[in-house]
């Protein structure tokens, strides 16, 4: 094996596991799920069967990734993060047939707590403020905070607040600079 499982963890083969990913107290992996390399899974992570995750995917604890959710490259979820499958479930009604995908872009933020309502996409860096509950789709470098969660400004590839100007959005850490054109934005 090229990566770590704690032994209270539950792996079910067959799964994939990428190099150098660390897998720690009591986990599941179901059957059929993928995680790419160099990931940290914390302790009560759950990853469903057709669950998706990426290469360098930080994980905190308490967090289930259930069917139907793909989290790309360098993706990171705060403590119990919530992500949903069913828009509307009940117990004594089968809807294993109406699962929505949830699609998390490359290197986006899931603060502690914020609850991910399925169907949506997270755009590229995007940064979800602890507590936060996202129902709609969110653009790419987007920083949205509250229930329902609203966008109050931009984040840097860093993970800084980026200042905003006629011109252009300035990172005040680093020598990023982005466009903001009819609400896109984009690396200059």
């Amino acid at each position: 094996m090229d990566y770590f499982v704690h032994p209270s963890s539950v792996i079910d083969p067959p799964v994939t596991i990428g190099t150098g990913t660390r897998i720690w107290h009591f986990c599941h992996v179901y059957s059929g799920a993928v995680i790419g390399e160099r990931c940290v899974l914390g302790q009560n992570v759950c990853v469903a069967a057709t669950a998706r995750i990426g290469n360098n995917v930080k994980i905190q604890n308490n967090v289930s990734i259930y069917d139907g959710v793909t989290l790309e490259d360098d993706v990171f979820c705060g403590p119990s993060c919530v992500f949903t499958n069913v828009v509307n479930p009940r117990s004594h009604v089968s809807r294993k047939h109406e699962y929505r995908p949830t699609l998390v872009r490359r290197g986006a933020t899931i603060g502690a707590n914020a609850t991910i309502i399925c169907g949506v996409t997270l755009g590229r860096y995007s940064f979800i403020g602890a507590g936060a509950v996202v129902t709609r789709d969110v653009p790419d470098f987007a920083l949205l905070v509250g229930n329902p969660a609203r966008r109050i400004g931009w984040m840097c590839r860093c993970g800084e607040r980026l200042n905003e100007t006629r011109a252009a959005l300035n990172c005040p850490a680093c020598p990023a600079r982005y466009a903001l054109r009819e609400g896109i934005v984009s690396e200059i």
